[in-house]
């Protein structure tokens, strides 16, 4: 996996001077799994140094992490920085703060985004192996009380080590320096490594493609309403939502609206 070195920066007089490095060096995530999962990540020195890197790394990044039994919905190991980015400590973080502090805008995606993570980690326990990742971002609150916009990096892999049970590790980054679009966000679930990684703009543009009125045309025709219901409820002609309809397709190459609700539904979007 690459290396890839970004800059903050700042401004003194009319210098631009750079601070520390923002690195993606996410190979340490997986060393932390492979030195931690024969002790079930149980136990962990906060003083390690192999978890001192990547504290200084998740500083810079502006980042914190932990590790779940996700069939036990349980936190087993959270990173020190959950208290300059939550307000708590680790060993007081449980499940429920990612859910209670997002914006209410975004809990209803959230939810999706949920019951779609414990499924997948459902599916890895009947294969008994592998691993997938689900990546996406909300409007959560931050410890000072303003609401930032939060990268979810979900790793989830199968484990017989030290005992049967899908373990997640999931990486949470404040991406609050890129311009978020009303009608978008990312989203990706895969097995793509390359999504588990420090983000750019590339990969955040990666998602739900669709306008805020193409978003909801989809919902509506999801719950099973005609072109002419929807024409109704949104107060539009037909002709409108049928162009609509054409543009969708269009932007997803799918054969038929269908198709794409099935896609989307399989995805955790719907």
């Amino acid at each position: 996996m690459l290396s890839i070195h970004f800059f903050h920066t700042f401004a003194v007089g009319n210098v631009t001077c750079k601070t520390f490095p923002l690195i993606d060096n996410y190979n340490l995530f997986f060393q932390f799994k492979d030195k931690f999962l024969p002790g079930g990540f149980k136990g962990i020195d906060y003083q390690d140094p192999l978890l001192l890197k990547i504290e200084e790394m998740t500083e810079a990044n502006n980042q914190f992490f932990f590790i779940a039994d996700l069939l036990q919905l349980k936190i087993i190991f959270m990173s020190r920085r959950s208290i300059k980015m939550l307000g708590m400590e680790p060993e007081k973080v449980d499940p429920s703060v990612f859910y209670t502090s997002t914006h209410p805008d975004d809990l209803l995606r959230h939810n999706k985004a949920r019951t779609k993570l414990f499924n997948l980690g459902q599916d890895l326990f009947i294969e008994k192996k592998g691993f997938k990742i689900l990546s996406t971002d909300f409007r959560t609150k931050h410890v000072k009380d303003y609401y930032s916009n939060i990268l979810v990096q979900c790793y989830l892999f199968f484990s017989d080590v030290p005992y049967q049970t899908v373990f997640l590790l999931q990486v949470c980054t404040d991406i609050s320096w890129f311009k978020k679009l009303d009608h978008s966000y990312h989203y990706y679930l895969g097995n793509d490594l390359s999504f588990f990684r420090y983000p750019d703009k590339e990969m955040l543009l990666t998602g739900n493609i669709f306008s805020k009125k193409e978003f909801v045309i989809i919902e509506l025709l999801g719950q099973g309403f005609s072109t002419n219901q929807i024409a109704g409820k949104l107060f539009l002609s037909t002709h409108t939502i049928n162009t609509h309809r054409r543009n969708i397709l269009k932007k997803t190459s799918k054969a038929s609206t269908h198709e794409l609700i099935l896609d989307l539904k399989a995805k955790g979007m719907l």
